[in-house]
Formats: C-alpha cells, structure tokens, sequence
C-alpha cells in the first residue's frame, strides 16, 4: 500500500456502541470488518474481549485492520472469508456461541 492510510471514520459507530452498552461480552463476531473503527471502538469499550472475530472478504482491508488493531493483537482473529460462511468460519474456530455480533453493509449506486 504505497499511499499513506486515511483516517476511516466507521458508519454507525454512535449506535453500534450504545447498543452494546452494558453488555458482557466474550466472543464477538464482526462480519464486515473493514479497516477495523467498529472492532477498536467495542474493543476499547469491552476490555472484557477474550476473542474478536473479524471478518472481511477483501485482503487488503484485513491488513489496514491489523494495523490499527496493534493493541489488540493477542485478542483478535483475522478471518478472510464472506460473512455468509459465519457457520463455518465458527465451526472451524471451534467457537459454539457469540455474545455480540456485529454487521454493516453498504449499498451504492452506480451510473
């Protein structure tokens, strides 16, 4: 990546943090993770994260995720994957329950 990363400024952080407000949280699933805003924000809200699962088919925002989620490192699991494979992306982490799953999408149009 040979240009310098942009501050990504996640959508619906606001809400995404006061719906797990006051939530224990263990094992968290995130399905779309981007460049990671939602996993840091809930991570440095929920220090009680033993594992977060992040997920995203593109690879190269996997990798802008890993970096901003340094800290964290021992905590979360990059997945390459669709979040559509969720059943087999758990089974294959041997992870039977989620206490927080989390899942932005994003529609644009197209001329």
């Amino acid at each position: 990546m040979a240009e310098k990363q942009r501050e990504h400024i996640p959508v619906l952080l606001k809400e995404c943090l006061e719906f797990f407000s006051g939530r224990e949280l263990k094992v968290f699933f995130e399905g779309t993770l981007g460049a990671g805003g939602h996993a840091k924000a809930l991570l440095e809200a929920h220090p009680e994260i033993e594992r977060y699962i992040g997920c995203d088919q593109d690879p190269e925002a996997i990798e802008i995720a890993r970096e901003h989620l340094k800290p964290w490192k021992d905590k979360v699991e990059f997945v390459h994957a669709n979040f559509a494979d969720l059943d087999q992306v758990l089974k294959d982490k041997k992870i039977t329950k989620v206490d927080g799953f989390f899942l932005t999408w994003e529609y644009r149009l197209c001329n």
